[in-house]
């Protein structure tokens, strides 16, 4: 198969720097957020692209499914520099454009990910067991983070489910808990108290199956770069990016709904659905645009990112302005 070569298309900061440097810093209200009519100059002024630190390697055998019953985006692909250089990792930095560089020399081999709880086939894979559970397949998705700005990445990943088929969750199962890697060694913000390491997330068992739901090992063709969450990342793609959990350790199928990360810390502000909803602001901002890489301009929010369609039927019932 051919890998499209990145786009260059060149860049710039589009997030107010108040708004990165530290959620949790806003949640003790020690920084105003910048309004959103700011990011346009921010647009101009950081312009050039960051230089590229590496690549990953070229992933063999790539499916291009844009996902089951999901028809292409027409939206144009954000460049790979953004991608790889604009990035919330906190584990390395609060500096979007400071991540890449700090975690450059990240080690991801060997790696295992340990998946039990309520299940009846608890097993820890490595790297290899998981890339034989399915070929891997591109997903163009779009990326909303909360904080206001958006991304159309290419992902290639694998469908959750085909890992939690592996272990048989249990009837009592009703969520899958998720932990990032959390090493001082290598990754600095862990000696901070930005937040309770390490990292966690969470999503209802029938979300995780969603064959929307999938675990990314690469973009753009590409093994994933440690800025990015490699070796592996959820991605789901009708929830705010901090549901994304990265660099994956341990899986866990519970009973009860898990302690979430920006929930746990601030449940009014950061809720554990998290779907996008431009109906539902944030407490601080709104939610109803959003500004994309390498555009000028805001552009409305959609529901659900856009895969209302395909997702809406999960929420069937709910209050989705109780349940952000």
């Amino acid at each position: 198969m051919l890998i499209k070569k990145p786009d260059d298309t060149r860049s710039g900061e589009i997030t107010p720097r108040d708004l990165y440097l530290s959620r949790r810093t806003f949640l003790r209200g020690s920084v105003l957020v910048a309004s959103a009519a700011g990011t346009a100059w921010l647009y101009r002024h950081f312009a050039s692209p960051p230089q590229v630190s590496r690549k990953g390697d070229a992933i063999a055998g790539i499916g291009t499914r844009p996902g089951p019953d999901l028809p292409p985006i027409p939206d144009a692909r954000t460049s790979f520099e953004s991608i790889t250089h604009y990035n919330n990792f906190y584990e390395f930095s609060t500096d979007k454009r400071a991540v890449a560089h700090k975690a450059k020399d990240f080690v991801i081999r060997p790696w295992t990910v340990d998946v039990g709880g309520l299940v009846h086939r608890p097993r820890v894979f490595d790297l290899d067991d998981l890339r034989r559970l399915q070929a891997p397949e591109e997903r163009v998705y779009r990326m909303r983070c909360v904080e206001g700005w958006s991304m159309v990445i290419p992902w290639v990943g694998f469908p959750l489910g085909r890992l939690l088929d592996q272990v048989q969750p249990m009837a009592s199962a009703r969520y899958v808990a998720f932990e990032s890697l959390a090493d001082p060694r290598q990754m600095p913000g862990v000696r901070t108290d930005l937040l309770h390491w390490p990292y966690a997330e969470g999503l209802r068992l029938d979300e995780a199956r969603h064959p929307l739901t999938i675990l990314a090992v690469g973009l753009y063709g590409q093994t994933l770069l440690p800025q990015n969450g490699a070796p592996l990342r959820l991605v789901v793609p009708w929830k705010y990016g901090f549901k994304g959990a990265k660099s994956i350790v341990r899986i866990r199928l519970l009973e009860d709904q898990p302690p979430t990360a920006w929930n746990r810390d601030d449940p009014r502000e950061y809720g554990f659905y998290a779907n996008v909803n431009p109906e539902v602001d944030h407490p601080r901002w709104s939610q109803r645009t959003e500004q994309r890489l390498g555009e000028y301009g805001r552009r409305d929010t959609l529901m659900f990112n856009g895969y209302q369609d395909q997702v809406g039927a999960l929420y069937a019932g709910m209050d989705l302005r109780k349940f952000f």
